[in-house]
């Protein structure tokens, strides 16, 4: 009895901890995430280029653009094209994409203000679970 009683403050502990370490590092991911989009638009903002660019593959994980440089190169960006939301395969969009980096590319109009919204609704939803979920943790156990 004595064993049992020592150990639910302990258990306690650790899992409201647990849950507290849980949320914070989404939250620092989230806060990563953010801070990536807007360097990666800093990084078209400083030298744009345009063109048209059509959708040559759109699976849940990226969206592939083939497009033609102003020099006439053609890319088509492995990592796939940034803010793609609404996009299909065989559909042709208006892209802005960096000079320097032709890799970098985002559908033209959209921005890293796009990710706001699920990241802070991410962020709701953890946190409003994390908190009565300590909470309990540290009252019923």
């Amino acid at each position: 009895m004595t064993q049992q009683v020592t150990r639910r403050p302990r258990v306690r502990r650790w899992l409201s901890r647990g849950l507290l370490v849980f949320a914070a590092i989404v939250t620092f991911l989230c806060v990563v995430l953010v801070v990536a989009a807007w360097t990666e638009d800093i990084s078209i903002d400083d030298n744009t280029g345009y063109a048209d660019a059509e959708v040559v593959s759109d699976t849940f994980t990226r969206t592939l653009v083939l497009f033609y440089a102003k020099d006439g190169a053609e890319h088509i960006p492995q990592t796939g094209v940034l803010y793609p939301s609404g996009l299909r395969e065989g559909d042709v969009v208006r892209v802005e994409y960096s000079k320097d980096n032709p890799e970098l590319v985002r559908v033209a109009g959209r921005g890293a203000v796009i990710t706001l919204l699920p990241v802070g609704l991410t962020l709701v939803i953890v946190w409003a679970v994390v908190i009565p979920g300590v909470w309990w943790v540290r009252r019923r156990m």
